[in-house]
Protein backbone atom coordinates (compact mmCIF):
# COMPACT_ATOMS: atom_id res chain seq x y z
CA UNK A 1 0.00 0.00 0.00
CA UNK A 2 1.02 3.28 -0.83
CA UNK A 3 1.79 6.74 1.45
CA UNK A 4 -1.03 9.23 1.60
CA UNK A 5 0.01 12.18 -0.92
CA UNK A 6 -1.24 14.86 1.39
CA UNK A 7 -2.40 13.95 4.71
CA UNK A 8 -4.31 17.07 6.90
CA UNK A 9 -4.02 16.93 10.90
CA UNK A 10 -6.79 18.57 12.28
CA UNK A 11 -6.78 19.70 16.15
CA UNK A 12 -7.78 22.43 18.79
CA UNK A 13 -5.12 24.34 21.07
CA UNK A 14 -2.76 22.04 22.73
CA UNK A 15 -4.29 18.46 21.25
CA UNK A 16 -1.14 17.22 20.13
CA UNK A 17 -1.66 17.83 16.35
CA UNK A 18 1.90 19.09 15.52
CA UNK A 19 3.88 15.93 17.46
CA UNK A 20 1.51 13.29 15.38
CA UNK A 21 2.06 15.36 12.36
CA UNK A 22 5.61 15.03 13.08
CA UNK A 23 5.25 11.42 13.51
CA UNK A 24 3.49 10.99 10.54
CA UNK A 25 5.80 12.72 8.28
CA UNK A 26 8.97 11.06 9.96
CA UNK A 27 7.83 7.53 8.98
CA UNK A 28 8.89 9.32 5.28
CA UNK A 29 12.43 9.28 5.73
CA UNK A 30 14.91 11.83 7.45
CA UNK A 31 15.09 14.32 4.67
CA UNK A 32 12.18 16.38 5.37
CA UNK A 33 11.50 20.02 5.09
CA UNK A 34 9.08 21.74 7.72
CA UNK A 35 7.70 24.42 6.27
CA UNK A 36 6.95 27.19 9.30
CA UNK A 37 3.79 29.49 8.33
CA UNK A 38 4.09 31.32 11.10
CA UNK A 39 5.97 35.13 11.29
CA UNK A 40 8.43 35.60 14.70
CA UNK A 41 7.33 38.20 16.74
CA UNK A 42 10.39 39.18 18.66
CA UNK A 43 7.82 40.55 21.40
CA UNK A 44 6.03 37.78 21.99
CA UNK A 45 8.63 35.62 24.36
CA UNK A 46 5.35 32.89 25.08
CA UNK A 47 4.99 32.27 21.09
CA UNK A 48 9.05 31.98 20.97
CA UNK A 49 9.12 29.38 23.63
CA UNK A 50 6.85 27.45 22.27
CA UNK A 51 8.93 27.34 18.45
CA UNK A 52 11.77 26.36 20.57
CA UNK A 53 10.27 23.48 21.84
CA UNK A 54 9.18 22.76 18.18
CA UNK A 55 12.23 22.91 17.12
CA UNK A 56 13.89 20.86 19.75
CA UNK A 57 11.36 17.51 19.29
CA UNK A 58 12.47 17.42 15.28
CA UNK A 59 15.89 16.21 14.27
CA UNK A 60 18.45 18.14 13.24
CA UNK A 61 18.45 16.53 9.76
CA UNK A 62 15.15 17.89 8.81
CA UNK A 63 15.07 21.73 7.54
CA UNK A 64 13.54 24.27 8.26
CA UNK A 65 11.63 26.73 5.84
CA UNK A 66 10.07 29.69 6.98
CA UNK A 67 7.34 30.47 3.69
CA UNK A 68 5.24 32.78 5.46
CA UNK A 69 2.09 33.25 3.40
CA UNK A 70 4.47 32.08 0.25
CA UNK A 71 3.19 28.45 0.80
CA UNK A 72 2.51 27.26 -2.63
CA UNK A 73 5.92 28.31 -3.63
CA UNK A 74 7.58 26.61 -0.99
CA UNK A 75 5.68 23.76 -1.72
CA UNK A 76 6.79 23.81 -4.97
CA UNK A 77 10.04 24.47 -4.15
CA UNK A 78 10.69 21.97 -2.00
CA UNK A 79 10.66 18.40 -3.65
CA UNK A 80 10.82 15.67 -0.97
CA UNK A 81 8.46 15.14 2.17
CA UNK A 82 7.16 18.12 3.89
CA UNK A 83 5.22 18.84 6.92
CA UNK A 84 3.47 22.17 6.67
CA UNK A 85 3.05 24.08 10.36
CA UNK A 86 0.31 25.90 10.18
CA UNK A 87 -2.98 26.59 8.08
CA UNK A 88 -3.81 28.87 11.18
CA UNK A 89 -0.65 31.01 10.78
CA UNK A 90 -0.80 31.06 7.12
CA UNK A 91 -4.38 32.49 7.18
CA UNK A 92 -3.42 34.98 9.63
CA UNK A 93 -0.60 36.17 7.70
CA UNK A 94 -3.27 37.52 4.91
CA UNK A 95 -4.39 40.70 5.06
CA UNK A 96 -8.32 40.86 6.40
CA UNK A 97 -8.00 36.80 5.86
CA UNK A 98 -8.65 37.20 2.06
CA UNK A 99 -6.83 34.01 0.67
CA UNK A 100 -6.39 33.12 -2.59
CA UNK A 101 -6.81 28.88 -2.01
CA UNK A 102 -6.52 27.68 -5.37
CA UNK A 103 -2.21 28.24 -5.82
CA UNK A 104 -2.32 26.37 -2.24
CA UNK A 105 -4.72 23.47 -4.05
CA UNK A 106 -2.62 23.42 -6.90
CA UNK A 107 0.39 23.60 -5.11
CA UNK A 108 -0.48 20.32 -3.10
CA UNK A 109 -2.07 18.53 -6.04
CA UNK A 110 1.23 19.18 -8.30
CA UNK A 111 3.39 17.73 -5.48
CA UNK A 112 5.52 13.98 -6.13
CA UNK A 113 6.25 13.61 -2.77
CA UNK A 114 4.02 13.06 0.93
CA UNK A 115 2.74 16.45 2.50
CA UNK A 116 1.56 16.65 5.70
CA UNK A 117 -0.53 19.59 6.42
CA UNK A 118 -0.94 20.59 10.54
CA UNK A 119 -4.06 22.95 10.81
CA UNK A 120 -6.37 24.13 13.80
CA UNK A 121 -9.65 22.63 13.95
CA UNK A 122 -11.73 26.01 14.50
CA UNK A 123 -15.42 24.50 14.40
CA UNK A 124 -15.18 23.20 18.19
CA UNK A 125 -14.55 26.13 20.17
CA UNK A 126 -16.45 28.76 21.65
CA UNK A 127 -17.94 31.47 19.05
CA UNK A 128 -15.19 33.88 18.12
CA UNK A 129 -16.88 37.46 20.23
CA UNK A 130 -15.45 39.48 17.78
CA UNK A 131 -15.98 40.48 14.37
CA UNK A 132 -11.61 39.98 13.21
CA UNK A 133 -12.66 36.54 14.92
CA UNK A 134 -16.05 35.30 12.92
CA UNK A 135 -13.58 36.58 10.04
CA UNK A 136 -10.51 34.51 10.97
CA UNK A 137 -12.57 31.42 12.31
CA UNK A 138 -14.84 31.81 8.83
CA UNK A 139 -11.49 31.90 6.38
CA UNK A 140 -9.78 29.07 8.01
CA UNK A 141 -12.61 26.78 8.32
CA UNK A 142 -13.29 26.96 4.23
CA UNK A 143 -9.86 26.68 4.18
CA UNK A 144 -9.76 23.55 6.32
CA UNK A 145 -12.36 22.31 3.94
CA UNK A 146 -10.76 22.64 0.52
CA UNK A 147 -7.69 21.67 1.60
CA UNK A 148 -10.00 18.42 2.96
CA UNK A 149 -11.32 17.99 -0.05
CA UNK A 150 -8.00 17.42 -1.91
CA UNK A 151 -6.11 15.30 0.66
CA UNK A 152 -5.99 11.60 1.15
CA UNK A 153 -6.41 11.14 4.39
CA UNK A 154 -7.88 13.58 6.87
CA UNK A 155 -7.47 12.68 10.32
CA UNK A 156 -8.90 14.73 14.14
CA UNK A 157 -6.18 14.80 17.04
CA UNK A 158 -7.88 15.19 20.35
CA UNK A 159 -6.13 14.94 23.37
CA UNK A 160 -3.32 13.45 21.82
CA UNK A 161 -5.55 10.44 20.20
CA UNK A 162 -6.07 10.07 16.62
CA UNK A 163 -9.35 9.88 15.02
CA UNK A 164 -9.31 9.18 11.42
CA UNK A 165 -12.04 10.92 8.99
CA UNK A 166 -13.86 9.33 6.26
CA UNK A 167 -14.48 11.03 2.85
CA UNK A 168 -17.33 13.10 2.77
CA UNK A 169 -18.24 10.37 -0.40
CA UNK A 170 -18.10 7.84 2.37
CA UNK A 171 -20.57 8.81 4.33
CA UNK A 172 -23.78 7.92 3.60
CA UNK A 173 -26.85 9.78 3.51
CA UNK A 174 -29.22 9.36 6.96
CA UNK A 175 -32.35 8.52 4.65
CA UNK A 176 -31.13 5.93 2.29
CA UNK A 177 -29.30 3.55 4.80
CA UNK A 178 -29.94 -0.13 5.55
Amino acid sequence: MSAPAITLVLGGTRSGKSAVAERFVAGYGDDVAYLATAVMNAEDAGFAERIEKHIARRPSTWATVECGVDLPGALLSNPGPVLVDSLGSWVSGHWDFVIEIQPLLDALTERQQPTVIVSEEVGLGVHPPTALGVAFADALGMVNQQVAAVADRVVLVMAGRVLELPNATDISHPGGGR
